[in-house]
């Protein structure tokens, strides 16, 4: 390019601005392309296996829901997960029998959330839902269930029916809330040791009292059997001695000696004993 002055031509640079725009252009294609590809990658979400996803938009719950997998959704709104798994909760509590005695308990709840509830859940519980109500829930229905059963019945043969109050306290009060309650274990019961010996005691006592029946009622039937079997003896004898008479003791005697007389012994058989007129056999 020639530049002209009020004394003629200047001569100077030529300048290419052709250059410098396509460069602006390339990097705003870059710019455009970053961004779509950056949006893109929000339009996808992949929730884990055992969670759902609860969506908001500038901080409101939508209500909507995902479940496991990949999933396309408005980049503008927000992936809250939220497991929906399994959970064991142990508690260690100490607390009153219906005398007024304090027990030590272990209790395990068996729970997971409801996943049709979890937007609910999420917006007015919050992901911290256990610490909010799910342990305070589970200590207020073990103390309720104790309070109403005596600290002997428990340490004995009551745990299913307080594990079965405990259970039918926390389904009223969890379900409603979104959670689903599987089960209630009672893992451990600890009395105080003096009234816990005095109910090993008693029921050693009554163990005792037991075993003693046992063989006093072993005895008596002993003794009935030794009754019945002498009782049989003795009619056996009568019948048998009313049966016996001389003549048939004389048949039994003569087929006796028949059967001496062939035997291949050596013998002598005399004839003619005065008493009862049987054989009288000697032998050698």
């Amino acid at each position: 390019m020639t530049i002209f002055d009020n004394q003629g031509p200047v001569r100077g640079r030529v300048i290419n601005v052709g250059a410098p725009r396509r460069v602006l252009a390339f990097i705003g294609v870059a710019i455009v392309g970053l961004i779509a590809l950056v949006l893109l990658f929000n339009c996808v979400s992949r929730i884990g296996t055992g969670n759902v996803g609860v969506l908001t938009l500038f901080g409101r719950v939508t209500g909507q829901t995902l479940t496991e997998g990949l999933h396309f959704i408005n980049p503008l709104k927000t992936v809250n997960e939220m497991s929906i798994r399994s959970v064991t909760v142990k508690e260690s509590a100490s607390t009153p029998s219906s005398e007024g005695l304090m027990m030590s308990l272990d209790t395990s709840l068996i729970y997971h959330l409801n996943p049709d509830r979890a937007a609910d859940v999420f917006q007015k519980l919050g992901p911290k839902y256990e610490d909010v109500v799910v342990e305070n829930t589970l200590r207020s229905a073990i103390r309720e269930a104790t309070a109403s059963h005596s600290a002997n019945a428990l340490y004995s043969g009551e745990r299913d029916a307080v594990a079965r109050q405990i259970y039918e306290k926390l389904v009223s009060e969890l379900t409603p809330r979104g959670m689903v309650v599987e089960n209630v274990l009672l893992r451990d019961i600890q009395l105080p040791m003096a009234l816990k010996q005095s109910i090993e005691a008693k029921q050693q006592a009554e163990q005792e009292a037991l075993a003693m029946n046992f063989r006093l009622q072993k005895e008596t039937q002993e003794a009935a059997r030794k009754r019945i079997e002498a009782q049989g003896i003795r009619d056996f004898q009568q019948i048998v001695a009313q049966g016996i008479t001389p003549s048939l003791l004389e048949w039994k005697g003569i087929e006796a000696t028949e059967k001496l007389a062939e035997s291949s012994n050596s013998k002598v058989v005399v004839v003619g004993n005065p008493k009862n007129g049987l054989p009288l056999i000697l032998g050698q």
